[in-house]
């Protein structure tokens, strides 16, 4: 926490961006100094006014050692779990944010490709190997039969996941490593931090940006340009872990001129019919788009002009005739797959910079590539490690 409230008075202050290292641009216009939280935003917070709550780090240490990782990172997320609903059931003060600021064991340790080599590992209640649940039918219909201890396997073993997943009744959430807020007060033997982390202004965008977005009850932005009478949907499909008939959840997001999102979640069925295709049924597909289009017309009064539909995988014909029944007379149903490419494609230029990011190359009228990576104008510089893939 005393690394949070010195933070704390630099976001307030504000940050300057450090002089150029020896190889770097004396220009550097993807830099930039942070201002301040009341010069940028026009927020701000008294840091001696926040309410602190202090978890002991032997708990964490302890926690994060249990034999099985999932039950090790659930352990972790419930310790700051239950500090969190302590304080709410004795306080009446309202949190508007919680930030956890968390040890770099937990960042080590709790994430799905955390190996926790060398360390001293003990016993839990459930075995190291055990991924999903047991499946025990014949129990399982009896009234008082337990099996609650075997919901750690719902979800892939993430302590960012678990947190998030548990505040999202409660309010917004903001996860920061101690290595961010001081790299240098954590050293490695030969006495460099252990972390390499972004400049001091960098950071300072990324805590404030996210406190801001967070504390409002609405989005503080929108989409820019979109035509009246225009509705924009994603789609997505999620495994359900432990499904015994290999079941998918679909959802779908609506995209809306207010900065507004609202989630729709389909229903549950073996959508998925390859390795990285999934297809709904034409009942479930239309009853989808029923739920979408009814709650544009609740929030418009009238059902939108043109519905875009974008998804990472292709439609097929009983989906794309279930959108099309379940559009109202009057609105155009428009279908769009957002694939990858695994470089079947580059496009160079002259210079020292990949293609501008925004490139469009037209191929015919259904297809085309579309560069959402590459050199930024603005910014003189591109971020990435290789040519772009379109």
């Amino acid at each position: 926490m005393k690394l949070f409230r010195r933070w704390s008075q630099r976001l307030l202050d504000g940050i300057k961006v450090p002089p150029p290292g020896p190889r770097e641009k004396e220009d550097r216009l993807h830099l930039a100094d942070f201002l301040g939280l009341e010069e940028t935003f026009g927020i701000t917070f008294d840091p001696t006014g926040c309410s602190e709550l202090q978890i002991d780090e032997s708990q964490i240490d302890r926690a994060t050692r249990i034999l099985n990782k999932h039950e090790a990172v659930d352990e972790v997320a419930q310790i700051y779990i239950d500090r969190v609903q302590k304080f709410r059931r004795n306080e009446e003060r309202s949190i508007d944010v919680w930030l956890f600021i968390v040890p770099e064991m937990v960042y080590e340790r709790c994430r799905p490709e955390s190996k926790r080599t060398g360390l001293d590992l003990i016993e839990g209640k459930v075995s190291k190997k055990q991924k999903t649940r047991t499946a025990m039918p014949l129990f399982e219909t009896l009234p008082d039969f337990d099996t609650s201890v075997e919901n750690i396997f719902d979800d892939v073993p993430d302590f960012r996941r678990r947190i998030k997943a548990e505040f999202l009744s409660i309010a917004p959430t903001q996860i920061l490593r101690e290595t961010t807020l001081d790299p240098y007060a954590f050293l490695n033997s030969a006495g460099y931090p252990i972390r390499k982390a972004q400049d001091g202004a960098t950071i300072g965008w990324n805590i404030a940006t996210g406190l801001y977005y967070k504390s409002q009850p609405k989005p503080p932005w929108r989409l820019s340009a979109v035509r009246d009478g225009v509705c924009y949907i994603g789609m997505v499909y999620k495994n359900l872990p432990n499904s015994r008939d290999n079941h998918v959840c679909c959802a779908a997001q609506m995209f809306l001129t207010e900065g507004d999102g609202v989630v729709f979640r389909g229903a549950n069925g073996p959508w998925k019919t390859d390795e990285y295709e999934y297809h709904l049924s034409a009942d479930a597909a239309e009853q989808l788009l029923r739920q979408v289009i009814e709650t544009y017309e609740d929030l418009h009064d009238r059902p939108p002009k043109e519905l875009f539909i974008h998804g990472q995988t292709s439609f097929d014909d009983a989906e794309w005739n279930a959108f099309c029944k379940a559009a109202p007379p009057g609105t155009n149903v428009i279908g769009v797959r957002i694939k990858s490419t695994t470089g079947d494609a580059k496009v160079f230029r002259d210079g020292d910079y990949p293609v501008i990011r925004g490139t469009a190359l037209h191929l015919d009228d259904r297809n085309a590539y579309l560069w959402t990576s590459g050199y930024v104008p603005q910014l003189d510089t591109y971020v990435g490690p290789e040519t772009p893939n379109p």
